[in-house]
């Protein structure tokens, strides 16, 4: 459904994608996991035309996304729904109006169908009975269901969710991931998960990308990452202090910083460096 060919991104002089290369099949669900910074949420905005890439192609449907034809992006666009980090609903619409918001926009369907399919989208995420509720007046998951409701309004093909799960409590990160594992099985759809939930992450998906320092270091099935030895994921899926991923920003040892220790100033690998730790062909699992 959406193929990424040698993508390379990058704000001014500081590179965020290099050399990016990944495909997302078909009727499956495919988890990006990785660092903070390590350019996640750029590649969803990478292929919803929101970010123009320096080099490189991505592919949607076996369609070129080309950012500098307007007609062509937005009928891309149609094959794509979005759940942004905190849902993003509009705060004076009520769940109802903020689920049928795109049906109106895009479609010349009569009030009595859009009524009628927004009632099934909310009955899907369970929140028919709270539909004249408004955004102030749902919880945290609540919020994040009406606006999966939303996402799905259109019926695409291609789901992307961004971090669905921050913020929420486990018993709606739970939900949330019940949902989007079973909508993408129901419907036949192809979902992009990005996420640090780690529990939520390999319970739900089909295969799983690890990111850092802007490619990919590790794509496998959820057991093959969990087996996997390299240490950036060991230290990732264990929540482990200690790893390539250091504690203390890069600089100056505290003692040097008091003036207690000469010499020059310690330098600390950055959490995208790998150098070293393993080749290439052992730092990638292939599935």
């Amino acid at each position: 459904m959406v193929e990424i060919t040698g993508v390379h991104f990058a704000f001014g002089q500081r590179a965020i994608l290099t050399d990016l290369n990944m495909t997302f099949p078909r009727g499956k669900l495919t988890v990006i996991m990785g660092g903070s910074g390590s350019g996640k949420t750029t590649i969803l905005r990478l292929i919803g035309g929101m970010l123009r890439a320096q080099a490189g192609q991505i592919r949607i449907d076996k369609v070129l996304l080309d950012t500098n034809n307007t007609a062509g992006l937005y009928a891309l666009r149609r094959k794509m729904g979005m759940l942004f980090q905190q849902g993003a609903l509009f705060t004076d619409l009520t769940a109802f109006d903020n689920v049928a918001f795109p049906l109106r926009e895009n479609t010349d369907l009569p009030e009595s169908m859009i009524r009628d399919l927004v009632l099934l989208k909310l009955q899907v995420v369970g929140l028919r009975n709270a539909a004249q509720l408004k955004p102030a007046q749902l919880s945290g998951g609540m919020a994040r269901r009406v606006a999966l409701a939303r996402t799905i309004a259109l019926d695409p093909p291609l789901v992307m969710y961004d971090e669905p799960f921050a913020g929420l409590d486990p018993i709606a990160k739970g939900v949330i991931a019940n949902l989007i594992r079973k909508l993408n099985d129901a419907l036949g759809l192809t979902s992009i998960v990005v996420s640090h939930d780690v529990a939520e992450s390999l319970a739900m998906a089909d295969s799983i990308y690890f990111l850092s320092g802007g490619s990919i270091i590790a794509h496998g099935t959820p057991a093959q990452i969990r087996a996997s030895r390299l240490p950036y994921v060991v230290q990732f899926i264990n929540g482990a202090k200690d790893g390539p991923v250091p504690f203390d920003y890069p600089g100056p040892t505290f003692a040097e910083d008091l003036g207690l220790a000469p010499g020059p100033a310690a330098t600390v690998p950055g959490a995208g460096d790998h150098a070293g730790l393993t080749s290439a062909s052992e730092s990638t699992i292939t599935m």
